[in-house]
């Protein structure tokens, strides 16, 4: 937050579009993919994600992933059953 003149403005933070599943998302500008999965309530260890045209393999490197403008995510879920 930034007092000016006795007026008190908060930075926001820049809204991000991509694509997930190839539908057009917003998130907020900084988030990780770890923070997208959260948001979609999805357990890492029971999905597959693909961004931009590459599968990202090391889960432990998902918070670590920031998304970007553009970005193509393609996240497939594993279901079980018999």
């Amino acid at each position: 937050m930034t007092e000016s003149g006795g007026i008190v403005t908060e930075a926001v933070a820049e809204e991000v579009v991509l694509a997930v599943n190839g539908a057009e998302r917003r998130i907020p500008g900084g988030w990780s993919l770890a923070d997208l999965l959260a948001s979609l309530e999805l357990d890492p260890r029971t999905i597959v994600v693909e961004r931009n045209g590459i599968i990202v393999r090391d889960r432990s490197s998902f918070a670590s992933v920031e998304l970007v403008a553009d970005d193509s995510l393609e996240i497939v879920h594993f279901v079980g059953g018999g």
